[in-house]
């Protein structure tokens, strides 16, 4: 566990969706911490997510007290993540939700009750066009010049079939950023789609816990040089070989 006598030393590697978030609470904290926000979409391609955490892992010199990773599983992404010099730090979470909603309890909580929800955050509605009328246009704009407008009305009609399995259009607040500009975007794309918008308070307690080394067992992995990341496919979601 750190010193909490001193002030702690910690790389914070996270996927640049939660950079609003992190650099919030990060400002906020004791400790000093060194962020590195890698591009979203990482995930789409596991293989791409891992190759990417693990290089920039590997080029960080042996001068922290811990490498802290603003990942969850992440489509499997972080599996097979190895420490080298200096240990990992990684919530048991799924993926960046977890971290808005505060642990993965709630998560699992919300997820249970809610089906059928899309999530809109700062981060995600910055780093692309949401589900909406604004990506809507934008991708039916971009079909039309690459293979004529026909085509173009066709691919969109098998686009918007995968919006069929959401009915819900959910906003979380931590605070960061401009809020009443992120919920007055995700209600519109809401309306749009003609699904129930919502907005749900967020929770920076996971958040919070990570960057001060409040790490317990239940919310997180320490994984020690040498060792490797698994997944478990329980209720613990990390381990580590």
């Amino acid at each position: 566990m750190p010193n909490h006598n001193s002030v702690n030393r910690y790389c914070l590697i996270s996927c640049r969706v939660l950079w609003r978030e992190f650099s919030l609470f990060a400002s906020q904290s004791r400790n000093s911490i060194d962020p590195v926000f890698l591009k979203q979409g990482l995930h789409e391609k596991p293989d791409n997510l891992r190759s990417a955490l693990q290089e920039t892992i590997d080029k960080i010199e042996d001068k922290f007290d811990a490498i802290l990773l603003g990942y969850g599983l992440c489509s499997n992404g972080i599996e097979g993540i190895t420490a080298r010099k200096t240990k990992i730090v990684v919530p048991r979470a799924h993926d960046c939700i977890t971290f808005l909603l505060g642990s993965k309890e709630r998560y699992k909580e919300y997820f249970d009750s809610h089906p059928g929800t899309y999530w809109y955050s700062p981060g995600w509605i910055e780093t692309g066009a949401q589900p909406g009328k604004e990506r809507y246009e934008l991708l039916l704009k971009s079909y039309a010049e690459k293979y004529g407008e026909e085509n173009a009305e066709y691919l969109m009609g098998m686009e918007q079939n995968w919006f069929k399995t959401y009915s819900n259009a959910v906003f979380v607040d931590l605070g960061a950023g401009d809020s009443a500009y992120y919920k007055a975007y995700t209600k519109a794309c809401a309306d749009w789609l003609k699904w129930k918008y919502e907005e749900l308070k967020g929770k920076s307690a996971l958040i919070e816990n990570l960057l001060s080394g409040n790490w317990t067992d239940e919310e997180f992995l320490i994984v020690n040089p040498g060792e490797t990341i698994i997944a478990t496919h329980d209720s613990k979601i990390l381990g580590k070989r």
